[in-house]
Order: structure tokens, then sequence, then C-alpha cells
């Protein structure tokens, strides 16, 4: 039955790719001085930038996926390998640190623009530096939206989301780099495949028939016994939940609240949802080591969805807000339809 389906769903979805992109080949040239508001700052181009530096793995992978690989001069902040599409680009890239450039070795790169995944990075208080500090040396700064639209910053951590994320953050992030460097049309056309394959994902679900589902999505952990990172109900998995109807059963607006494995069994998730990645800043980072705990520990192993193997390990970058939190839905979307779970 589902085949049939799926050649059905194939015809709205190629229609609306080339009705966007039919769109998108007539989307007007950037006009110059282009001013634009981005995270309480008003930042204005006199020419498309030619020497960029992305501190943030989400903002280099938008810049190669517009074609733009060869105006990327410098890359920070990595949390997983390259896309394999942008393997080759991505080699000729000088990469200044794996995780936080200095302020110099950025400047270093003579850059006419500096783009940051996260304000914590470039911002108020930047890690990196401040905007004022890029301004004074006449370096333009441009944080990406998804950290800073409904989202608090100011206080310590990963900060607190005041709306849910949405993709939409995304594809404005992705349509003010088409204004910026003059590829509005690259842009739409991204922006349409990307919402085809929402779209394509959130329907196999809908014809799964399985609504309300309690899922948990576990980060980290600092100790492998310990309470666990798990993601907060307003941020990009929360979001990947609810395009699946789906419910997070973490209530707190914090974007990875450290939550206790006696509360998680108190809620009974169907679904854990496992991150997996390279990073090894603590124990837990390691997929085998929770899979292994969730298998042994006294609490965990009790779950629903331990019990029924209803575990899905998700990589790292579906959970950051950029291109591959589509492949997140994509991921869950066949998890969940796979599991059998009745309505």
């Amino acid at each position: 039955m589902a085949r049939p389906l799926v050649r059905l769903l194939q015809w709205p979805v190629l229609a609306f790719l080339g009705s966007l992109a039919a769109g998108a080949a007539g989307a007007a040239p950037t006009q110059y001085p282009l001013t634009l508001e981005n995270c309480r700052e008003t930042i204005t181009f006199t020419a498309a930038p030619k020497r960029v530096v992305s501190i943030g793995q989400t903002q280099t992978e938008i810049l190669y996926a517009l074609g733009l690989g060869d105006r990327v001069v410098g890359t920070a902040v990595w949390f997983s390998p390259i896309a394999k599409p942008y393997e080759a680009v991505n080699a000729k890239v000088k990469r200044l640190a794996d995780n936080d450039p200095s302020f110099e070795a950025v400047l270093a790169q003579e850059p006419d623009l500096v783009t940051a995944m996260f304000e914590w990075h470039v911002g108020p208080n930047g890690i990196v530096g401040k905007r004022d500090q890029f301004a004074k040396v006449k370096v333009p700064t441009y944080v990406s939206p998804t950290d800073c639209v409904g989202k608090d910053n100011s206080g310590g951590g990963d900060g607190v989301r005041t709306q849910m994320f949405t993709m939409e953050l995304v594809y404005r992030n992705i349509r003010e780099f088409g204004q910026i460097f003059d590829v509005s049309d690259r842009a739409e056309t991204l922006v349409a495949e990307l919402k085809a394959r929402e779209e394509k994902a959130v329907q196999a679900v809908a014809d799964a028939k399985v609504k309300d589902v309690p899922v948990v999505v576990w980060f980290s952990s600092k100790d492998i016994k310990g309470d666990g990172f798990m993601a907060g109900r307003n941020g990009v998995p929360a979001y990947i939940l609810s395009k699946l109807g789906a419910r997070n059963i973490i209530t707190t607006n914090e974007e990875w609240p450290l939550v206790g494995w006696e509360s998680t069994a108190a809620a009974n998730p169907a679904v854990i949802v496992t991150v997996k990645m390279d990073r090894r800043r603590f124990p837990a980072d390691d997929i085998e080591k929770k899979l292994d705990f969730l298998k042994t520990d006294p609490v965990a192993s009790k779950l629903d969805a331990v019990k029924n193997n209803r575990i899905v390990i998700m990589d790292v970058g579906a959970t950051r807000a950029g291109l591959d939190t589509v492949d997140g839905i994509e991921t869950l979307a066949k998890a969940i339809a796979g599991f059998g779970l009745t309505p």
C-alpha cells in the first residue's frame, strides 16, 4: 500500500519544486548598498563579500550549499565531519579551529564578513569577539537568526528559547545569505528542496496515524550514570517532534536542561532518541556508552522504549538549526512509522 502512495506524493512535490524553481530563476538581483536587521544590529553591505570567515558548522554548510565555497577563507566550530557533498570544497578551506578561534586568528584572514552560528561566539558577550569589536575594524558580522529570534542568550549555558524554533528561521538565514551574496535564485531553490523533504517526512508519519507519541531526546551527560542533557520544549529537537505529531516529555524552556532518569521514567517515553556525535567532552558523548547505559541501568532499562527497542540514533547535526534539521525529521519519521505504535 505504501508504494502507490509515495508515487502519488511525488507529483505534488515535483510540482511544488518546479513552481518555486521557476520563481527563483526570476529572483531580483541584490541592490547595493544592502541593509539588514540582524540579531538587534543593523548591518550594511556595499557589495557581495569575497572573503568570509564562518564560525559554526551550520553556517559553513549553508554557504557551501549556496555554491559560495570559493568565498570562505576560514572556518571554525565543528561538531561532526562535513557532509559528503561538501567534502571537496571544504578540503580547500583553512580550518582556524575545531572549536573557538581567537579574534586575532579570524582577523588574520582579512575577512569582509564574519558569520556565526551562535551569539556566544560573536555577540554582546562573544568569546571570539563582540560585534562592536569587529565593527571597529570595519568587518561586518552576521549571526544566524536561529540563535537570536525567540531566544534569550543573556544568561549562561545554551540560552533559553522563549519561542519554539522553526525551520522558517533557517530559511530566513538562507534567504538573507542569498541577498548578501546576490544569489537569491540559489537560495530560493535550496529552500524549496528543504521544504519538499520536510513535507514528505511529515506525510509518512501521518499515514501511520500515530499521534501524541511521548518522546525524549538525550544529547549527553556529564557522568554516564548521572542526569542527562535532554532537549527542552522549544529547541530544534522539539520542533522535529512537533512536526511529526510527537510529544516531548520535557517541558522546560532551557535549550538542554539536565534531567534525572527517575523523572524520565515517570513520564515513560515510548521512544528515546539518542544523539550520536564525534565530540568527546563527556563520557556519554559516546553513542555506544549511551546504548549500554540504557540496557543496563536499573531505572532506564525498565522504560517501555528500552524494553521494546524503540531507540532511535540521530546524528548530532540534526539537533542543530541548519540543513541537517531536515535529516532529523526524516530519520525520526522513518523510525516512528516503522515501530508499529498504535494510535
